[in-house]
């Protein structure tokens, strides 16, 4: 609740946050400098809303959810890892917000090579947010760096289900594809996204992929007399 009023008040009026001592305050630096993105700075307002709470205070789960979200846009799963652990360790998340941080504490534990704990944190996800198709999208690229086409396969086909425009989703697709050896489907997928997101972060990603495919096989017939 402390966030959803610090948001709209940032979005009411732009004037500085208050230079004062208090979760209100602090939350407010933290979403100001999401928007500048500053992802650093935010996470370490986050830290210290959490901070100025009472430890009992459902709010800190939040907040330190918030914050290692924040530490991850940072490229630092370090802290993210540390932040979202505070988040995780209780009992004040239950149900889909337990479950939304599930999916960044297991991308923090791949940024740190760390697979078996990413993999048990996606599996426990799935308890709450399974028709989140960004979790099965995730558990398709962590299931390539754990080298198991099958689960690569089987997640981004949930993910598709939930999504099947989603530009990301769909360049996942191809990579799913191709690591599967079927560069045909590959090259499907990756033109879809350039079709649908030409200039977007997706679809530039797929343009390079398509280009580093191997070219096409064309069937030729034989010459006549």
């Amino acid at each position: 609740m402390i966030a959803i009023l610090a948001a709209a008040a940032l979005a009411a009026a732009p004037a500085p946050c208050p230079e004062i001592v208090t979760a209100e305050a602090f939350i407010c630096r933290a979403v100001r400098a999401t928007a500048e993105d500053k992802p650093a700075e935010a996470a370490q307002s986050f830290e210290q809303a959490a901070q100025a709470l009472n430890s009992s205070d459902p709010q800190v789960a939040r907040l330190y959810a918030a914050a290692g979200n924040s530490w991850i846009a940072a490229d630092q799963p370090g802290k993210a890892a540390l932040d979202l652990d505070r988040a995780l360790s209780g009992t004040s998340l239950q149900a889909a917000q337990r479950g939304e941080a599930l999916p960044d504490r297991a991308r923090a534990a791949e940024a740190q090579d760390d697979l078996k704990t990413a993999r048990a944190k996606l599996t426990e996800a799935t308890q709450t947010i399974s028709q989140d198709p960004f979790l099965w999208f995730f558990s398709a690229a962590l299931a390539i760096r754990e080298n198991d086409a099958a689960t690569a396969k089987s997640s981004i086909e949930r993910a598709l289900a939930l999504a099947p425009a989603d530009a990301m989703i769909l360049f996942e697709a191809g990579h799913v594809a191709q690591f599967s050896g079927d560069n045909v489907g590959a090259r499907n997928y990756w033109e879809r996204v350039v079709a649908r997101d030409p200039n977007g972060t997706a679809g530039k990603a797929a343009r390079e992929a398509l280009r580093l495919l191997p070219a096409p096989l064309t069937v030729k017939g034989e010459p006549r007399d």
